[in-house]
Order: structure tokens, then sequence, then C-alpha cells
């Protein structure tokens, strides 16, 4: 289990250079954008414009704050995302374009290699305690907004908005949670 603090987390260009993302996490460690296995990050996107394409890779995506946009996806129907939004899954190696519903937005996206990896992203409203299953072995917690005390285990810590908890060896485990928070919760899988 390691906390991540949002002032650690690693700034770096968009692929196709159109913004920047706020690298939360990714494996194996300091792997590069076409190397890595899981990535979770951050973007604000403040522009229509394509997204960068990632061959072999799954994304899901959810809105973290602004109006929200309106994703193009290789052909079907638009699909309008929002704060109040499910995260939505799609391939990150089709063709997606992005239009602004009205102003900047601040998305989470988490991607996984096809070939080994899966992942599933969840949101989940704290308020008062609460007891989260953890189905993969990897599992990422990201408190969005507020602040929350957590336990996995014997451990134990706190996290405030913006910060992130990487818990390795999870499966089958239970995350107890309390406070008031905005929190997505990440979970790799491998095959």
């Amino acid at each position: 289990m390691r906390i991540l603090r949002a002032g650690d987390y690693k700034r770096m260009p968009w692929k196709n250079g159109g913004g920047e993302t706020v690298e939360i996490a990714v494996s194996p460690e300091d792997a590069g954008l076409a190397g890595f296995d899981w990535r979770v990050s951050m973007a604000t996107v403040a522009t229509d414009g394509p997204f960068s394409i990632f061959p072999g890779i799954d994304r899901t995506l959810a809105i973290l704050d602004g109006n929200g946009m309106t994703l193009d996806i290789d052909g079907s129907a638009p699909v309008l995302l929002t704060t109040a939004s499910d995260p939505l899954a799609f391939p990150a190696d089709i063709p997606v374009a992005a239009r602004l519903r009205d102003g900047a937005i601040t998305d989470l996206n988490v991607m996984t290699r096809r070939e080994g990896f899966g992942h599933t992203l969840i949101r989940i409203n704290v308020n008062g305690g609460k007891t989260v299953p953890l189905t993969s072995s990897t599992c990422l917690l990201l408190c969005h907004r507020g602040a929350l005390w957590f336990r996995q285990s014997n451990e134990t810590g706190t996290l405030a908005a913006g910060d992130a908890l990487l818990m390795t060896d999870a499966a089958g485990s239970e995350l107890k949670i309390d406070g008031e928070a905005t929190c997505y919760l990440a979970s790799i899988t491998t095959d």
C-alpha cells in the first residue's frame, strides 16, 4: 500500500501535443507512453479536438470538473459525459473526437494494455463510514473532493483532495473508508 500525494504527480505533455496530463500512477513504474501495462492520469481539456491514439489500449474516462464534453467515438452516436455520468469505457485505438459543452473540463483517465490487462472504474460517494470490497490485486483509490480516513488490513492513513491510495495484493480484502468525499476506484485485472 502506498499513498500518492497530489503534489508529487508527474506532469507530461499529451501524446498528440494538445495539452498536459497529470500522471497519478503507471506500471511498470516510470514506463513511457508506449510501454505501460496500465496508467491512471488526469487531464484538463480546454479545446475541442481528437484524442490521442494508443494502439492495443482500452480506456475509461470520467469527468471530474467542468460542464462536460461530448465524445464522437468512431462513428457511433455522440455521448455526453458530465460529472454526473458514470465512467465511460471505450477502446483507445479508435478515432475519438471531443467537443466541450461549455468551457474546459478535467477528466480522469484509466488505461490498460488489452493483451494481459483489464480494468474497471467506479465513483464512490463517501458520507460517513463505508466498506468497499476489493476484487482485483491492484487497486487505486483517488480522493477527488473532500477528505477521508482509510484502513486496509492493518494499515491506516488519510487522503486529502487529489491524493490517491495505490494497493497491491488487494484481491479478497476490504477497504474501510470514513469521511466526506467523492472518490474513484480503479481496479486493474490481469488475464
